[in-house]
């Protein structure tokens, strides 16, 4: 009796084993699309009000729409010298007194708060060095520079006071909460050169501060520009001291942006060129 083999297949010729995998592909494919008929055809919240329907899709969260101008003028002096002052402070660049060096601040103090502060928010240039108007920071209010003037002094034992902060407004009312998070952010605007320049560079390069080169003098501008942008870019950001002059970091205010002070160049440039 012949025994039957046992590792034969019921699949007997290629038109079975064509059948065979044409039903592996389809029957599971059939089956999943039944099921996600079978869920997706069903309504949900049939049985649901009006009300209890608006109340699941409501947004997560929404925006109160405040009042976009900040308060101004209230910095304390330390506030504004790590901010503005301590560029060339720090360092004693162009000249400037070191915070703490009571040998330099001395024969300042004696001048007395009043005609310190003066200099300070006019700009000032002596034989000791050059202070830019309101240390290059146009939007410093005089008060918040007289603050860092007195923060300044009070390292070197002077016992001056600081002017006191304004009272502070009421703040606006708060909008309507509707606006969603989702709502379409708003597009950074470009950086606008002659905006910077105007208040912040042009306390030395519209006087020739500090070696400063003026704005639109073809002559001090075509060495410099003669460099190439991105050494000027470099020199403007980081600062430079060279023999013809000095140029702290940012113009000495290092709340600028990076592309706020490129396009302060930019501009300055264009005007010599």
């Amino acid at each position: 009796m012949t025994e039957p083999d046992q590792h034969s297949s019921p699949i007997k010729s290629p038109k079975q084993l064509l059948v065979v995998v044409a039903l592996a592909f389809l029957v599971p494919i059939t089956i999943i699309a039944l099921l996600s008929q079978l869920v997706t055809g069903v309504r949900h919240g049939t049985d649901e009000s009006d009300k209890y329907v608006l109340d699941r899709i409501r947004p997560v969260g929404t925006v109160a729409m405040a009042d976009p101008s900040a308060p101004k003028g209230n910095l304390t002096g330390d506030q504004v010298y790590g901010q503005v002052c301590k560029t060339c402070h720090d360092a004693g660049l162009a000249g400037a007194p070191k915070l703490g060096d009571k040998d330099a601040w001395t024969p300042r103090l004696a001048q007395g708060q009043s005609t310190l502060v003066q200099h300070a928010i006019a700009g000032y240039q002596g034989k000791a060095g050059v202070m830019p108007p309101k240390g290059g920071n146009g939007d410093l209010t005089d008060t918040e520079v007289e603050r860092a003037v007195v923060h300044m002094a009070n390292q070197v034992g002077a016992n001056w006071k600081e002017p006191a902060p304004a009272a502070a407004a009421p703040a606006a009312a708060a909008a309507t909460p509707t606006a969603t998070a989702a709502a379409t952010p708003a597009v950074a605007a470009k950086p606008d050169g002659k905006t910077v320049f105007d208040t912040g560079c042009v306390a030395c390069h519209g006087a020739g501060i500090a070696g400063a080169p003026k704005f639109g003098d073809k002559a001090a501008w075509a060495p410099r520009i003669a460099e190439g942008a991105n050494v000027l870019y470099t020199h403007a950001l980081q600062g430079f001291q060279g023999k013809a002059g000095v140029m702290p970091p940012k113009g000495g205010n290092t709340a600028l942006s990076d592309a706020d002070v490129k396009a302060a160049v930019d501009y300055m440039m264009a005007a010599a060129k």
